[in-house]
């Protein structure tokens, strides 16, 4: 998974008292002037830098300088914790350890409590994390970029999480984890099963190899799984499907792709002609990019409802615009083949989501009606608030659901918000 580069800093006018002197240091870049802030867009490198002239330009009273003790390493004060789901970050920590070292840098410190290994299996249960300057205040800049980086982050990432629970036989646990390294797997309080983590495309190529070989003793013989790492201690495929050693590595199977079944998609990504497949019948869309190939349809169940209302009254952070209030409905029925339990009943779902009534809210919300009629706002799972299975829950499309808070509960302000979901809408084709 790649470090997301198309970001934004925010930058509080009040925070500095030489106001042309912050005019010039933001000169050279892409600046949009609002109201209270400035909004700037960049690379990574590009707003890291900048971060760390900002920091040094600040109002604030400098700290002493001398080695760094560990009392003086505290949470920059204008810069608030975000609490997020404790089963999302435990894989984040565990399998995205280099993209959130590279986020935090050398002068920010990211925490996380409680642990989240430990609240893995507790869909409900969130932990907070923290963003700690080893300088104090003097890096507020700074450590307000990294938030902001962090909770791009997490958002793309969450998105793309499927949690499940899958049937194994009690000596299956280490075979699973060496041919998938991309998933976190745990047992579960069922002897018999283990609850899988990971993006869509492993959690499916998962759930194949579980189709084709059945669970059962470490002495029973294991033909090839679709996304083993390599091992020289793993028998080959059949010579009929054969990769060539020396080929580039397939993406979603890290097998090297032989010539014969190479598939190079126009966005220049390259996979196995299976491998691909069998991915577009799940989404289809590069593993790599996301690109799009298609039209995307989801799971949601048929016969809701979208409505929405406007109001005079305005959003934290839009207080020239009044505000629209989306109304979704969703009512109970039963699982169709798409959803995890065919067959079975499913709960519906009423929800409320906010967009301030200006020209860009307006263009999300014809977007998101979009997005509704190809089934794609909802979906059937378990929810990440009460844990219960069978349940109409939000797919991979964040909305705000409170007027305010700020991004931690939801709500506004958030000056961000719009192009965040503004790309998740592309990330499906909707634009």
């Amino acid at each position: 998974m790649e470090i997301i580069t198309d970001i934004s800093l925010i930058i509080d006018k009040i925070a500095y008292d030489d106001s042309g002197s912050l005019t010039r240091i933001l000169q050279p870049y892409s600046v949009e002037n609002k109201a209270s802030c400035y909004v700037v867009k960049g690379t990574y490198e590009e707003l890291e830098q900048l971060s760390v002239k900002l920091s040094r330009r600040q109002s604030f009273s400098p700290v002493t300088h001398g080695p760094t003790r560990p009392q003086d390493m505290h949470a920059s004060p204008h810069v608030k914790p975000v609490d997020v789901s404790g089963a999302v970050m435990s894989y984040i920590e565990l399998k995205c350890a280099k993209e959130l070292a590279k986020i935090q840098g050398k002068s920010v410190v990211i925490e996380t409590q409680p642990d989240p290994r430990t609240v893995h299996n507790q869909p409900r249960d969130t932990v907070r994390v923290t963003f700690r300057s080893h300088h104090g205040s003097l890096h507020s800049v700074r450590a307000d970029f990294v938030r902001q980086q962090f909770i791009t982050f997490y958002q793309r990432t969450a998105a793309d999480l499927q949690v499940t629970c899958v049937p194994v036989g009690p000596h299956d646990l280490k075979e699973l984890q060496r041919r998938f390294p991309g998933l976190v797997l745990q047992t579960s309080h069922r002897r018999s099963e283990v609850t899988a983590t990971g993006p869509f495309v492993h959690i499916a190529k998962l759930k194949e190899y579980l189709s084709q070989n059945r669970p059962s003793s470490s002495k029973s013989p294991v033909n090839e799984g679709p996304a083993e790492a390599p091992s020289s201690k793993t028998s080959g495929p059949s010579s009929q499907h054969r990769k060539d050693p020396e080929g580039e590595p397939c993406p979603i199977c890290m097998e090297p792709i032989a010539t014969a079944e190479k598939k190079t998609l126009p966005c220049k990504h390259s996979f196995c002609r299976n491998c691909v497949e069998t991915a577009f019948q799940y989404k289809p869309v590069c593993p790599m990019c996301g690109q799009m190939y298609g039209t995307v349809t989801g799971t949601q169940p048929e016969g809701g409802e979208m409505r929405s209302t406007t109001s005079s009254a305005s959003l934290p952070g839009y207080e020239k615009y009044g505000t629209i209030t989306i109304h979704y409905y969703i009512p109970s029925g039963i699982q169709k083949e798409e959803h995890p339990n065919p067959g079975q009943p499913y709960e519906g779902a009423s929800r409320t989501a906010y967009l301030p009534d200006s020209p860009e809210g307006r263009r999300i919300l014809a977007l998101l009606r979009r997005a509704f009629d190809q089934r794609l706002v909802f979906t059937v799972g378990r929810s990440s608030t009460t844990g219960r299975n069978n349940m109409v829950t939000w797919n991979d499309i964040h909305h705000k659901t409170s007027t305010h808070g700020g991004p931690t509960c939801y709500g506004y302000p958030d000056p961000d918000y719009l192009s965040r979901v503004g790309d998740e809408l592309k990330a499906k084709g909707i634009e």
